[in-house]
């Protein structure tokens, strides 16, 4: 067993877990009590799958999952986040080369490995109510803090009646290997090459979902001109009856999630303490204003959302 005294804890995200760096062994012991399922076997099952496929991710190199903990493979710091903050990254060769992994990723056709603990685990179906249930969190956590009971009540209403008139209007069916945390934290620049990491609630799901995760990411501020740019770069990968319906997928996939993205942040810092995640709200509003604004579809979602919050919908 390993002596955690002898590994330097690292960074970590919003979950439950805790990473460490093991110097000696050149990786990284993820640990984990609560979610264990999902952050210890289903993660290194996830990444079974995307290294069957060609798709760096780490590598398993021991688990003692009776004492909360797998070690994986370390990929190092070099995070593209931090390079795209960067003034002299080209900002666009950076994302033409994640548009690969994204493809690569979308190709996947496994829905189903054997798991360190010797069993089978299949990847589940993004269904309607999941993406419901995750939009409503933004009315579960961030609206009682903002309206009174009341309007509360009437809010959360007609707020869960119109998302799920949205999410009756996405086109493409749930048949797409889908990430869920596909952005730029999560990829790493390593040895010529891009790993991706933190995939453990991968499902399967709308193919626009992780490129909505991509372009609108609230951790880092890009222009509207790159993202229309790496937007447009992904459409040439379409076929033209295809475009029209994957973009109004993007666009409500977009503002579901970073509605979600509000309530997940808000939950952070009311149930865990962790309130530097707060500071990023705004900009998921930002993002949300930018999608609803031109598309006929948000019509009502936006008439909701500007009566209940008059200075955050333009």
């Amino acid at each position: 067993m390993l002596n955690f005294k002898e590994l330097k804890e690292i960074k970590g995200d919003a979950s439950f877990r805790k990473f460490y760096r093991n110097k000696k062994n050149h990786s990284i012991v993820v640990y984990a009590i609560k979610d264990k399922v999902k952050n210890l076997l289903i993660y290194d099952a996830i990444n079974k799958i995307l290294l069957k496929n060609k798709i760096l991710a780490p590598k398993l190199l021991g688990q003692n999952y009776k004492n909360n903990y797998i070690e994986v493979e370390d990929f190092g710091d070099d995070v593209l986040n931090k390079l795209l903050k960067l003034k002299k990254t080209n900002k666009i060769l950076i994302f033409k080369k994640i548009l690969k992994i994204l493809i690569k990723l979308q190709s996947i056709k496994d829905k189903h490995i054997i798991n360190f603990e010797n069993q089978k685990y299949i990847v589940m179906e993004y269904d309607n109510k999941t993406l419901s249930n995750e939009a409503n969190l933004f009315s579960e956590w961030y609206t009682p803090g903002k309206l009174n009971s009341f309007k509360n009540i009437n809010f959360k209403k007609k707020y869960k009646k119109e998302i799920k008139k949205l999410i009756s209007k996405l086109n493409f069916k749930n048949d797409t290997f889908v990430h869920r945390d596909f952005h730029v934290s999560n990829l790493i620049n390593f040895k010529n090459n891009i790993a991706l990491i933190d995939s453990q609630d991968a499902l399967v799901g709308n193919k626009a979902y992780d490129l909505a995760s991509l372009i609108d990411d609230v951790r880092i501020k890009t222009s509207n001109k790159l993202k229309n740019q790496i937007l447009n770069d992904y459409l040439k990968t379409l076929k033209k009856n295809e475009i029209k319906k994957f973009i109004n997928d993007f666009e409500i996939l977009s503002v579901l999630r970073n509605l979600k993205i509000i309530g997940i942040f808000t939950r952070l810092a009311i149930r865990d303490n962790k309130k530097k995640y707060t500071k990023m709200i705004p900009y998921a509003w930002k993002m949300i204003n930018y999608r609803i604004k031109n598309n006929k579809e948000f019509k009502n979602l936006k008439s909701i959302l500007k009566n209940y919050f008059p200075k955050l919908i333009n």
